[in-house]
């Protein structure tokens, strides 16, 4: 069985959909059979950081609100993000455009080491407040998942896997992907947003009984729930 996810690093749903699918897996008994592929989706493809500005005052002007009300809206995600065991640091947070990250996420997938990387970027974002958008820190992230850094700063001073980040993109689309996290099971069934665990289990134990379709079809969950959207009225 193969499960295709949309996010972008920077979606707080994305991490903590991850550990509520990851929670499913679990429980889930062929688990060992379950292909993880994870595609590329810019919620803000033309961002462009500037020093010193905190994440509080980014989500802020993308909002078009007060920095005090962009701070409570990320208190609110970090207090969901407890929910599934994560702390996110919204503080030390470091903005960043995510194009070269889906890079070397493209990169880990010719390595068989996407999905630990995945791990380790959310990581670096949401609690480490490490930089995910230069070269440097990104590989000495991606060493962390015993890849070569000296390989990913090579990769990046080229173009090489901006297509793929395109075409992921353009993809997404396809699917009727509006927000992230979404996942795709067997090019059968779609859920969009971090639904609840007991969700993600059905589909798993579904889309194993039943045969592939030719495209995906949206199941429960309101689509506009627990989801950052490009548009950026969610996150």
């Amino acid at each position: 069985m193969k499960v295709e996810i949309w996010s972008d690093v920077v979606c707080p749903f994305c991490y903590i959909g991850k550990r509520k699918f990851e929670a499913a897996l679990e429980d889930f008994p062929h688990k060992d059979e379950v292909e993880i592929e994870w595609r590329s989706f810019q919620l803000d493809p033309d961002c462009k950081p500037t020093p010193g500005t905190s994440v509080h005052e980014y989500l802020a002007k993308r909002k078009g609100v007060s920095v005090e009300e962009g701070k409570r809206m990320n208190d609110y995600m970090a207090g969901m993000a407890k929910e599934v065991g994560l702390n996110y640091d919204f503080n030390n947070a470091k903005i960043a455009n995510t194009l070269d990250a889906h890079r070397v996420l493209h990169f880990a997938k010719e390595y068989g080491k996407q999905n630990e990387l995945k791990e380790k970027l959310f990581a670096a974002y949401y609690t480490e407040g490490k930089s995910i958008g230069d070269a440097e820190s990104l590989a000495q992230i991606a060493e962390t998942v015993g890849l070569d850094g000296e390989k990913v700063k090579a990769m990046l001073q080229t173009d090489q896997y901006n297509d793929a980040v395109l075409q992921d993109n353009y993809e997404a689309q396809q699917v009727g992907a509006r927000g992230v996290p979404f996942f795709v099971f067997n090019n059968r069934y779609a859920i969009s947003g971090a639904q609840p665990t007991e969700l993600f289990l059905q589909t798993l134990e579904r889309t194993w009984d039943e045969t592939e379709k030719p495209k995906p079809t949206p199941i429960q969950g309101d689509p506009n729930a627990n989801a950052c959207d490009i548009d950026g009225s969610n996150c």
